[in-house]
């Protein structure tokens, strides 16, 4: 075994490591002691950005307040979608946030590098739209009349702009130093996937005007998609994700599907390397490996909420709690709703 040799594997493991640990900026959105990211001295202080991402939070430290609302952002989008199944995106207080599931190369890294690249775009454009940015506002090369002859005004969502920027922010670990490893040219697929989520489902919001409500004109802008809509796409792909590998295509790296009879994936698809593993058991040399123990249950279901699947053949228990709810609920004039409290009896199953 040369020298050389070694050298190489030790270059391969550091490359693949930083690929895995891309996510780390999603630590912003633990930092509550942090106020307002608004002097570069706050950049050097952020705990999960490398040194290229501290360089554009300095250039840009009006954007990163943005930064770390789109860091909850996806943190919560995770939660919600994945909020049945048996890993639901439960976070740690350390890095990366969501412990070593997202470093190995499975569906769900796909996903979560997916959401978070279409979070920092969705909340970055929004923040243009918002008049929050000096750097960005409204989309200006959206204007004029239509083919369809409506009038282009209002704010409409400048989009390239939060694409551009979650490029440079988001993506940069993997183009920093031009890494080719197979995880690296996973994230970046997914990352890019994620924000066509949004590019790809830009819809055009219209308003009327003329006399008692007629449509005499009609003034439309492009809108961002709701980012719940976002969530189910990348959801939906997730679902559908191609296992790929690395291959040489002439003197370029590329990732291709497994398996030869499996057609080849889109930009828009997400692509992962290795298997998930079943998430039954609290693993402790695995953080974030948290297992289904205690976890709710659908008696009912057949599908993966269901208590057979998510508690993994362990069984359930059941116990009656009670639940209070508001109910009988009357519009006073003028204007309040008055509700009474109701207190029942359910049925709640936990994976024992």
């Amino acid at each position: 075994m040369t020298e050389e040799y070694v050298f190489r594997c030790v270059l391969m493991l550091c490359c693949a490591l930083l690929s895995a640990n891309a996510s780390n900026w999603l630590y912003l959105a633990k930092l509550s002691s942090v106020g307002s990211i608004r002097d570069e001295e706050t950049c050097e202080r952020l705990r999960g950005l490398i040194q290229r991402q501290v360089q554009i939070c300095k250039r840009s430290v009006e954007v990163m307040d943005a930064v770390r609302r789109g860091a909850q952002l996806a943190i919560d989008e995770c939660q919600f979608q994945f909020r049945n199944r048996r890993w639901n995106c439960s976070t740690l207080e350390s890095m990366p946030v969501f412990g070593k599931v997202v470093t190995q190369g499975t569906r769900e890294a796909a996903f979560v590098y997916a959401i978070s690249a279409a979070s920092v775009a969705f909340a970055v454009t929004r923040a243009c739209s918002s008049g929050e940015l000096e750097k960005c506002g409204c989309d200006h090369n959206v204007h004029g009349v239509s083919p369809e002859g409506f009038q282009w005004s209002g704010c409409s969502d400048n989009i390239a702009y939060g694409v551009a920027f979650s490029q440079s922010f988001v993506d940069v670990r993997e183009r920093s130093k031009g890494q080719s490893s197979s995880r690296a040219l996973m994230n970046l697929h997914n990352n890019e996937a994620g924000r066509k989520a949004i590019l790809s489902h830009m819809r055009v919001e219209c308003k009327c005007h003329g006399v008692s409500g007629s449509c005499e004109v009609k003034t439309c802008w492009k809108a961002m998609p709701p980012f719940r809509k976002v969530g189910n796409i990348i959801k939906e792909k997730f679902d559908g994700a191609t296992e790929v590998e690395q291959r040489k295509v002439g003197t370029t790296k590329v990732l291709v599907p497994r398996n030869s009879q499996f057609k080849p994936h889109t930009d828009e698809d997400l692509v992962y390397l290795e298997p998930s593993p079943d998430f039954c058991d609290y693993d402790p040399r695995t953080p974030g490996m948290l297992g289904t123990v205690g976890r709710q249950c659908n008696r009912t279901s057949k599908a993966i909420d269901g208590c057979e699947l998510m508690c993994c053949g362990r069984g359930f228990q059941t116990q009656e709690v009670e639940v209070v709810d508001r109910c009988s609920c009357k519009f006073h004039w003028c204007c309040y709703v008055k509700c009474k409290q109701c207190r029942k009896m359910v049925e709640i199953h936990t994976c024992r």
